[in-house]
């Protein structure tokens, strides 16, 4: 392991284009399972000045009014008309309505282990789950901070601490390791959008990010900026223009910040716009959980589980973990433990988390919190993945 490194991490608001447009793409996804829990739907949005672009593929018995929806999800972002205005922006739509013959509506609850068996995947890939002790999450370090300050943003602009500050603003923190630790700030870089302020300077706006956006997020933390660090705010100059006005977005493009920051590894794949029977979402949130059960349980101070899979096969076809040198016990003992007390088959994935009923059971739906509350870590809700019932098990 290198001895000493600087990594940097990056987060965005709910009102950055990229976002936003995972947020729409979420919340169609919320609205099918809630009239209809073994909805099949697949949706992606593109977004620019004025104009909303919508993508879906559904199999489902739901009747959604899906431009409503992308509307009053813009609408709660809170852009001011100026910037992206929801009740008269055009959306553009293109729809596949598809059979509902092949859908499987028997609770996996119910199951034998024969009948999750013949629930197989449709699309393959290789996901990630990654977990270490950098933080009490057992998440990086780098994109915790990056993601406390994007929300801090975004409360100091709702809580009126800050009302000037658009929806769509960006955060960056460089850490640095000392055998593979985080021991200090190197710098912080906070990008923010203002709005109805044109006389605001430089120096007024970085005092008030100080006080109610960087100061908020460091009050606890054991590693804080020190004299040496290094805060740009807005280092290019004053953003009196900023979202889709700005610039244009599109979902699965924040893919780092949906995971770990780019401190481990993550497939690519966008996790919003899917429902519970994609894998290329599920899986990730299934192989965290598996990751995270392996920290918490001391068996390494890193951990990542890697899940393959094939078309046509309900479980992996793979499943490969590496500790970074860090276990107290082999890599194979880990993978052998985890085999006895984990099922990766799709089916298995979808029961164990409840999947199919989230949306309902969470007021306002929960997929589409997830973008802006966080995939990993901590969340608006305790998430099903995050938890680590099965550490003793483990251990």
């Amino acid at each position: 392991m290198t001895k000493s490194f600087l990594f940097t991490s990056e987060s965005v608001t709910e009102g950055h284009p990229d976002r936003v447009c995972d947020i729409i793409s979420d919340a169609v996804v919320d609205r099918f399972l809630q009239q209809d829990p073994y909805t099949r739907v697949l949706t992606e949005c593109a977004l620019s000045k004025n104009v909303v672009f919508l993508a879906a593929r559904f199999a489902s018995k739901a009747v959604v009014d899906i431009p409503e929806v992308a509307r009053n999800a813009i609408a709660e972002i809170g852009y001011h008309p100026q910037e992206f205005n929801a009740s008269d922006c055009t959306v553009v739509t293109s729809f596949v309505a598809q059979s509902l013959d092949n859908r499987a509506e028997q609770d996996e609850a119910g199951l034998s282990d024969r009948e999750l068996d013949r629930i197989v995947v449709r699309n393959q890939v290789t996901q990630f789950g990654y977990a270490c002790t950098q933080t009490p999450e057992l998440l990086p370090f780098p994109i915790v901070i990056a993601n406390r300050l994007a929300h801090q943003l975004t409360a100091a602009r709702r809580e009126r601490k800050v009302a000037y500050l658009s929806p769509d603003c960006t955060t960056q923190v460089g850490v640095e390791f000392d055998c593979g630790r985080p021991t200090r700030i190197h710098s912080i870089t906070l990008i923010a959008g203002t709005h109805g302020v044109p006389d605001l300077g430089a120096a007024e706006l970085r005092r008030d990010l100080m006080q109610w956006v960087i100061a908020p997020v460091f009050g606890h933390e054991e590693i804080q900026p020190d004299e040496r660090s290094e805060i740009f705010v807005n280092p290019r100059g004053m953003l009196h223009k900023s979202g889709p006005a700005a610039h244009s977005g599109m979902t699965g493009r924040k893919t780092a910040s949906d995971s770990y920051g780019g401190f481990a590894r993550q497939s690519g794949s966008a996790l919003s716009g899917k429902d519970p029977m994609r894998i290329d979402r599920v899986g990730a949130y299934a192989a965290r959980y598996a990751a995270k059960n392996v920290v918490a349980a001391g068996l390494a101070e890193q951990c990542e589980v890697q899940l393959s899979y094939s078309i046509g096969q309900a479980r992996p076809v793979s499943l490969v973990i590496s500790t970074f040198g860090t276990g107290s016990v082999s890599e194979e003992v880990i993978k052998a433990r985890l085999e006895e007390h984990f099922d990766f088959r799709l089916g298995a994935i979808i029961r164990d988390f409840d999947l199919r009923r989230l949306s309902t059971r969470n007021k306002g739906g929960f997929y589409r919190k997830l973008p802006s509350h966080g995939h990993f870590g901590s969340s608006f809700t305790e998430l099903p993945w995050e938890r680590v019932d099965r550490a003793s098990a483990l251990r």
